[in-house]
């Protein structure tokens, strides 16, 4: 079984956020705790992604607390690609095969493994973009550009977006500029 961990230290505000990688049960697991502080309010916030062997998003958890409100958050995609919060289908999202939480740089390893392009190679993907504070769902555009082994071009929202992501061999984002960077890799 693969199984891999990660520290990372937010740029923008303070905070940290830890992350683990394992396969069990034909599936991908995704499970971390990010702590920060959003808007003078203390949040903590666990989440738990699951994906089939083909990096494809089957279910997500998020968990925990911002500032004095209690957060609980699940989602589920059925066969047809369709996205359900909390029980109520979001249809904007339907298709969509990535779950991007947006406080998080781990959700950016779904596209990278699934699509695994080769250097100079690009790709459009379209994910269901879990947004903070509102942990609401709805689609959004990204497109990934492969500059080298170790480096992509993010792009998303048409371009108004730009970010060259550094990341490691398993797929980690080890340098998200003005927002993450690895912690431990020195």
């Amino acid at each position: 079984m693969l199984e891999q961990s990660i520290v990372w230290r937010r740029l923008d505000k303070p905070g940290h956020e830890f992350a683990r990688l394992f396969f069990d049960d034909n599936c991908w697991h995704l499970k971390g705790t990010a702590i920060f502080i959003h808007d003078k309010q203390p949040c903590c916030l666990d989440y738990e992604l699951k994906c089939n062997s083909g990096w494809e998003t089957l279910s997500g958890r998020v968990s925990g607390w911002v500032g004095d409100k209690a957060i609980e958050t699940q989602i589920s995609v059925d066969s047809n690609r369709r996205w359900l919060l909390d029980g109520q289908e979001c249809t904007q999202a339907a298709g969509c095969v990535d779950l991007d939480l947006n406080f998080s740089p781990l959700t950016n390893l779904l596209p990278v493994r699934r699509i695994n392009l080769n250097v100079g190679e690009k790709a459009e993907v379209r994910a269901a973009w879990l947004k903070f504070p509102s942990f609401q769902i709805e689609p959004l555009e990204q497109s990934y550009y492969r500059i080298n082994a170790a480096t992509y071009r993010y792009e998303s929202a048409g371009g108004r977006f730009v970010a060259d992501l550094k990341v490691n061999e398993t797929g980690f984002v080890t340098s998200y500029p003005n927002f993450w960077q690895i912690e431990g890799d020195d």
